[in-house]
């Protein structure tokens, strides 16, 4: 594709979501909110052991209980819904257990849904759950990486618990380190987190037996996936399954899975022959919503005297649940870590060793910025180190060696094909806006009084917009393609239908603006609708920053065709020739001198009501629908740099965050205010990571912080000015040029706050290597305690 096109206004102006005051005026439509006449409420009794045989069910008293409409158990669903496995046909040697809905003779996580029990209100349904006894075997769980390696398998189908073992390499890595004069080697511990979405995962289905068909609110990212899965699992025919995802509040991926007690759902509807909901409470969503990281890496650099990086090799034990999750199957993160480590380098010589594990906990999914975060920390905490070690300054030792802009286009080391990046732009912004040099003479004045600072950086590569070889290629239904409807209406406002869906990164915005930019119509002549896999054309939902490339990409298409509809019969009308026409407000002008010819509503209702003002040959095409799907490389690639100052006080280990900054190259932008605003929102949720959040369990796989008031998250008091900036090197993949920029805060926010840390306590002679830093691992690292 050739060079992107000049974007017409509004497009690439700063613009609020044009759903932002309905939902700030407590205007929402959620899952929850949604009225059904007889339904029924579920609640599920799970699992209190982490790996455990079902002896028995007793759930009589529970089926006698007031209100109480249906006891299922996991054999009753299994009944009604087929089993699932996570597998993924690009990686052959990845091997999983099917999974049930909710478990057969036995319980594999704590947690996992057992028996269902749908009643008519939620709490005559958790009453009932009360009652029902489980005889229950306790089998030992697997809750570490050694007993995984060492002990049984703990499925029966299954040879071990090595779910997926796969080495990346590239160049002579033996030879480059038996060559090297400068090595540095550590082992991080990545703690697992997870989402922590606003709204809890909801769910309300309606299964109409005169029909066979069913109607699904979910609060979900896919629509069309979900229809798929639920028309394959339950054996109801595709046209007869319409999913309809209504606001979303928050999903950072924990939304685009299929979870167990939600298709289960589906079939407790389909046993009543009426409308159930299940709405996960907090203690439920800790428990069963995926989880993410769960890693450790041990890995080392080698490097010349003179500060050249010549190889990298790491080994990465990925912990994820019982089962692979499904449908994407859980190899993502660990894939991605061992292709993303040392990427913004000029590396020959790679080696990445990646085994996934089972064990008894909560599945592993993907959540927002699936393993480059890890990636990033891991690469450029060993930066930083060899800086120490070498006495170079660390930002010298990365310029020394990044990519540069001749190298591309070009494939990393770790096989992913890079177009075109920004490397020493980003870092160049990045140093000159939080002005390093007077931070550096800051934090050197304040040491010699006994205040320990540290400034830290992290360069980052994110993939965004996966493209349809990977999932495609891979076996699974998921649409890498993108669809957009327009449809002009009688008054002259556009009505726009899209397969990308919002959970409040403000996609529905930037596709507003695409419209309204190329069609020649006012933003709010613009009406952007999606989340309904009966109405929006088929398409993939919103995940992996794909949102602006591809649904983007689409209504680009779309906005051309229409107006290339709409201008031709005008010159019809007119008798002129369609080239000396313009669409401009809510007209149609004379190119050349905006003279206006006709209004865009008297040329829509022509073409609605009186057809017969046109030739014959020529007919109203008033909507199009276009589809996209980007086939130049698997990924569309942008970077960045992040930049995190702090303060560690080495009495209580307490962190206290006093700036942070990043600079990504995420194309060209749409609207740069929601962009800001996403980074932003990344970089919170990524300071989450790597100092609040963790999913903490106990030697016997139980869950020990299951609330609000033991997971923590960052809180407003918590999160320093973040400042964002942005280089802009378009991708020629697509006539927008643009690139994801989703997950650019979380993807470096760890490394950065990590490098920081360890610079803050460099004088002490420590280091802090696991996630999340909390104040007593710090002290710890420190030898306080």
């Amino acid at each position: 594709m050739g060079d992107p096109m000049t974007f017409p206004k509004p497009m690439g102006e700063d613009t609020r979501s044009p759903r932002a005051p309905r939902l700030l005026a407590g205007r929402g439509r959620y899952t929850d909110d949604i009225p059904a006449a007889r339904m029924g409420h579920v609640a599920y009794l799970r699992s209190p052991y982490a790996h455990a045989r079902i002896v028995n069910i007793d759930s009589e008293a529970a089926a006698r209980a007031p209100g109480v409409l249906l006891v299922a158990t996991g054999a009753d669903i299994a009944a009604q819904c087929k089993r699932w496995c996570g597998t993924h046909d690009l990686f052959p040697a990845l091997v999983a257990a099917e999974q049930p809905p909710l478990a057969v003779e036995r319980a594999c996580w704590h947690g996992e849904p057992v028996v269902a029990v749908v009643a008519e209100t939620r709490a005559a349904a958790e009453d009932a759950v009360e009652l029902i006894r489980v005889a229950w075997e306790e089998l030992p769980p697997v809750t570490d990486a050694e007993a995984a390696l060492t002990g049984p398998a703990m499925h029966p189908s299954l040879d071990s618990n090595i779910g997926f073992e796969t080495t990346v390499e590239a160049g002579e890595v033996k030879a480059a380190y038996e060559g090297a004069e400068i090595v540095v080697e550590e082992t991080f511990r990545f703690g697992r987190h997870t989402g922590v979405s606003l709204e809890p995962r909801s769910i309300l289905a309606d299964y109409n037996p005169a029909e066979d068909s069913l109607v699904v609110h979910q609060s979900h990212q896919t629509p069309h996936q979900q229809q798929d899965l639920f028309s394959r699992l339950l054996g109801i025919p595709e046209h007869k399954v319409q999913v309809i995802c209504p606001d979303v509040g928050g999903a950072f991926g924990l939304k685009h899975h299929l979870h167990g007690d939600e298709i289960a759902v589906c079939a407790l509807s389909r046993m009543l022959g009426r409308p159930v909901k299940f709405i996960a409470d907090r203690l439920e969503s800790f428990l069963t919503d995926i989880h993410c990281r769960d890693h450790e890496i041990t890995a080392r650099m080698a490097l010349t005297k003179d500060g050249r990086i010549t190889a990298m090799d790491v080994d990465d034990l990925f912990l994820i649940g019982p089962y692979s999750q499904y449908p994407r199957s859980s190899v993502a993160e660990g894939n991605q870590i061992a292709r993303l480590c040392g990427a913004p380098y000029r590396l020959t010589d790679y080696r990445a060793h990646l085994r996934m594990l089972y064990q008894n906990k909560n599945l592993i999914g993907h959540i927002r910025s699936v393993g480059h975060p890890l990636a990033a920390a891991v690469t450029e905490a060993l930066v930083d180190m060899a800086a120490a070690k070498l006495s170079i300054d660390p930002v010298e030792l990365r310029q020394r060696n990044y990519l540069r802009d001749d190298d591309f286009p070009m494939t990393s080391a770790g096989g992913i094909e890079f177009e075109a990046l920004s490397f020493t732009a980003c870092l160049d912004r990045l140093t000159e806006m939080m002005d390093r040099p007077a931070l550096l003479t800051e934090q050197a004045h304040l040491r010699e009084s006994g205040v320990y600072r540290g400034i830290g950086i992290t360069t980052f590569v994110e993939l965004t917009a996966i493209g349809p070889e990977y999932y495609g290629g891979g076996g699974q239904h998921i649409s890498a393609q993108e669809g957009c409807l327009l449809r002009l209406e009688p008054s002259g406002m556009v009505r726009c239908m899209t397969g990308v869906t919002d959970q409040g990164q403000g996609i529905d915005a930037g596709i507003q603006q695409i419209v309204a930019g190329v069609f020649g119509v006012p933003l709010e002549d613009v009406q952007v609708e999606s989340g309904d896999s009966r109405l929006s054309p088929y398409g993939g939902g919103s995940w992996g920053s794909r949102g602006a490339v591809l649904g983007g990409e689409t209504a680009l298409r779309a906005a051309r065709t229409l107006r290339g509809n709409v201008l031709d019969l005008a010159s019809a009308l007119l008798q002129c020739d369609a080239g000396t026409l313009d669409i401009r407000d809510r007209d149609i002008v004379d190119a050349a001198s905006g003279l206006v010819r006709m209004s865009l509503a008297e040329l829509a209702a022509t073409g609605h009501f009186k057809p017969f003002a046109f030739p014959k040959d020529l007919q109203p095409a008033l909507a199009v629908i276009e589809h996209y799907a980007s086939q130049d490389r698997l990924f569309v690639v942008g970077n960045g740099v992040q930049a995190s100052y702090l303060e560690v006080d080495p009495e209580t280990g307490f962190v206290e965050l006093l700036g942070h900054w990043v600079v990504h190259d995420a194309g060209r932008l749409l609207n740069p205010l929601l962009v800001k605003e996403q980074v932003r929102g990344g970089v919170v949720q990524g300071l989450g990571g790597v100092l609040f959040e963790e999913c903490i369990y106990s030697a016997d796989g139980q869950l020990q912080n299951g609330t609000f008031a033991d997971y923590l998250v960052p809180m407003a008091s918590e999160m320093p000015d973040i400042e964002v900036d942005h280089i802009v090197t378009a991708t020629k993949s697509s006539e927008l040029g643009t690139k994801g920029a989703g997950e650019v805060g979380t993807a470096g926010a760890m490394g950065a706050v990590l490098n920081a840390i360890n610079d803050a306590i460099s004088p002490f002679d420590a280091r802090i290597t696991e996630t999340p830093c909390t104040p007593d691992r710090i002290l710890r690292a420190l030898g306080r305690i």
